[in-house]
């Protein structure tokens, strides 16, 4: 873990210990260094702007509530926020039954490069629908490894399985995501990626 993290990492928990004695500022340093990171697990997972709003939104409502209780040492503050983060989404993915919408039609660009722009938006387009069908834990894992480039120790850390169990589901998502992208023909696989 680089000196960087780990400094992040000691100021969350001495942050969290603020929050539990009522400092809004410590409240507003611990979202903002770790509400991107959670927002990017969401809307991966669930695939709804507002979905992830309010799921990164429960989670802290659930981190400030249990703040005077944290003991330091027993779970990284950002390792139980993705966690509680992460549980939130499979609840309500659980609820929805994953019912893909359709993409919206996008206007086509006019520039000289449009339909290179329009190739890419819709390989991006057959790549987040093969991820949407994925199971759910194999669609954390995904967003966890690929998007957030987390190590294999943090996201297992957060998904709560051994780095052995991780890489299992990795790779049985790799899989199941070139099965799919493969159905689409050629062009669907040349852009590599997860």
């Amino acid at each position: 873990m680089s000196p960087n993290r780990q400094q992040a990492l000691d100021a969350d928990a001495v942050a969290l210990r603020s929050v539990a004695q009522g400092d809004r500022a410590a409240a507003a340093q611990l979202v903002d260094r770790n509400g991107p990171r959670l927002l990017a697990v969401a809307r991966r997972m669930l695939g709804d702007e507002q979905a992830a709003e309010d799921v990164v939104q429960d989670a802290f409502l659930r981190l400030w509530r249990v703040a005077p209780q944290w003991r330091a040492g027993q779970a990284m503050v950002s390792t139980w926020l993705h966690r509680v983060a992460l549980n939130l989404c499979y609840d309500r993915l659980r609820r929805k039954r994953e019912t893909l919408m359709p993409e919206p039609i996008e206007r086509a660009d006019e520039t000289p490069d449009a339909e290179e722009g329009l190739q890419r938006a819709q390989l991006a387009a057959r790549v987040r629908a093969a991820v949407a069908m994925l199971p759910p834990r194999q669609r954390a894992a995904i967003a966890l490894c690929h998007y957030e480039e987390l190590s294999g120790a943090e996201a297992a850390e957060i998904l709560d399985v051994s780095v052995e169990a991780l890489e299992s589901l990795l790779a049985r998502g790799r899989r199941a995501l070139r099965t799919a992208l493969a159905a689409d023909g050629p062009a669907a696989t040349e852009g590599g990626g997860p």
